[in-house]
């Protein structure tokens, strides 16, 4: 499967905008080192329990540039068929670039491991971040060993006689 963003939100968006904290209603909460570090540590948990089950996790952070970003943000505003890829929030949201930039740096080092590594992939050139990903990914899923069953002797016995009885129902 596949998340897109998915539970770092809570150490991103909210670390950016810690109004948003209130309206969960934590209890005793206190946003402090420790509360961030615990939102670590609990993403670092969850993705060793996924390891641990066969799950393997990989990360990817496309890294672009402000001034890319600024880029593709007026070339979505441009073509009429990319409208849909941009929202006036996105804009706002470029107001907080240092700190989502702090953020991000705090999140991918705590929260890179062993069993779930992050990839900062430069991005400013999609073809280069496409072929980046890609790499990563099929050196992953080779790393799985993954292989057809075989199929044994007896199997091979138990086909060929299915064959014959599906063969005789012919009308």
């Amino acid at each position: 499967g596949i998340f897109n963003r998915s539970y770092y939100e809570e150490v991103l968006v909210v670390k950016v905008h810690p109004q948003f904290l209130a309206a969960e209603r934590i209890p005793d909460a206190k946003v402090d080192k420790d509360f961030w570090k615990a939102r670590y540590e609990d993403i670092n948990n969850f993705e060793k329990h996924l390891s641990r089950n066969g799950t393997k996790v990989v990360k990817f952070f496309l890294n672009i540039s402000k001034e890319e970003q600024r880029k593709r943000f007026l070339d979505r505003i441009d073509e009429p068929d990319k409208h849909w890829k941009i929202s006036p929030s996105d804009i706002a949201e470029r107001g907080h670039w240092d700190e989502y930039m702090d953020a991000f740096e705090e999140c991918i080092d705590a929260t890179s491991t062993d069993w779930a590594p992050w990839y900062v992939i430069p991005a400013n050139h999609k073809w280069v971040s496409r072929a980046l990903v890609a790499k990563i990914l099929v050196e992953t899923i080779n790393s799985l060993g993954l292989k057809y069953p075989e199929v044994t002797a007896d199997k091979l016995k138990a086909i060929e006689a299915s064959k014959k009885q599906l063969e005789k129902e012919k009308e």
